[in-house]
Parts: structure tokens; C-alpha cells; sequence
């Protein structure tokens, strides 16, 4: 019986191709207000028991899909983002990872225009339905966050 991705699946793999493009672009324009770049921050290269310590970040796709018990199929392999597909115990979802928060807090920007719940940590998002994040969230922290709820203009008349 051959799995095929629910449509939000498929849009959250088109959404995340789209903003690949976007921040290409963004880059390509300028390198930021300040020009300078935060460097002051050292960058974890490994992730261990972060569910007991209830943080897990900036992790790879591979470490976190590990933790879900998947083994994640690498979708998307781009300078400002890595997503990877997995499939486990009758979920299908998505696992992006961002070099920058900034790029995550991007991503996330055009994500709201789809709405849904996401599971949000330090360069993470896990894409999946809420029953599954709520699974997800004691392994891996972060926090779930409801995009699209109340933005964008209101259809209610206004005072002028």
C-alpha cells in the first residue's frame, strides 16, 4: 500500500522550496542594517540528551528525526535551510533546520499565510499534524506555536 503525503505536506514542501528562493534573494540584496555579523555565539556541533534537558538546538535534521525515530529523506539542501521528510509510526512530517534564527523567524513569517500549529525551537521547526507535535514536544522541546490565528487584515468594517 503505497504512503502518499497529506496536502499539507505537500504544501509545507512547497512553501519551504519557495522560501529557499526568497532568502537567496534576501541575501543577495544586503548583508543586514548593521552591517555586521554576530559572531560572538559559539555554534553547538553536537546535540546529546536533550530531552532531559529539555532543549534540543541548533540540531541537524538527521539528530532530530532520530529522536522521532525516523530516518529522515533529505527533501531540500540549501545555504539558508535543510529539510527532510519522515514517515514513522503513521505520521508523515517535515523537519527543517536554519543555519541563522533569522532565517527560521523568515520561514516562519511566510508559513503564517498557511496557518496551523508548528513545533518551534532554537533553528528548528517540525511541520506536522497537532497530534504528533504534542508527541514530538517532550523529546525535543520547543514550543508549539499557532501561526495565521488573527493575522492579516480583520474582515470586520473599521473606524476610519
Amino acid at each position: 500500500m503505497p504512503q502518499q503525503p497529506p496536502a499539507r505536506l505537500a504544501r509545507a514542501a512547497a512553501l519551504a522550496g519557495g522560501l529557499t528562493l526568497l532568502l537567496t534573494a534576501a541575501t543577495a540584496c544586503g548583508g543586514g542594517a548593521d552591517g555586521a555579523a554576530k559572531r560572538d555565539e559559539p555554534t553547538p556541533t553536537t546535540v546529546t540528551a536533550a530531552a532531559a534537558a529539555g532543549v534540543v538546538a541548533p540540531a541537524k535534521v538527521e539528530v532530530i528525526a532520530g529522536l522521532t525515530g525516523c530516518t529522515a529523506a533529505i527533501r531540500i539542501e540549501a545555504a539558508e535551510l535543510r529539510q527532510g521528510v519522515c514517515h514513522a509510526e503513521g505520521a508523515d512530517y517535515l523537519i527543517t533546520t536554519f543555519p541563522e534564527e533569522r532565517h527560521k523567524e523568515t520561514w516562519l513569517d511566510a508559513a503564517a499565510i498557511y496557518g496551523g500549529r508548528y513545533l518551534v525551537g532554537f533553528r528548528w521547526v517540525v511541520s506536522a499534524e497537532p497530534e504528533t507535535l504534542t508527541r514530538f514536544q517532550p523529546e525535543l522541546g520547543g514550543e508549539i506555536r499557532q501561526l495565521g490565528a488573527g493575522a492579516g487584515p480583520s474582515a470586520a468594517p473599521g473606524a476610519s
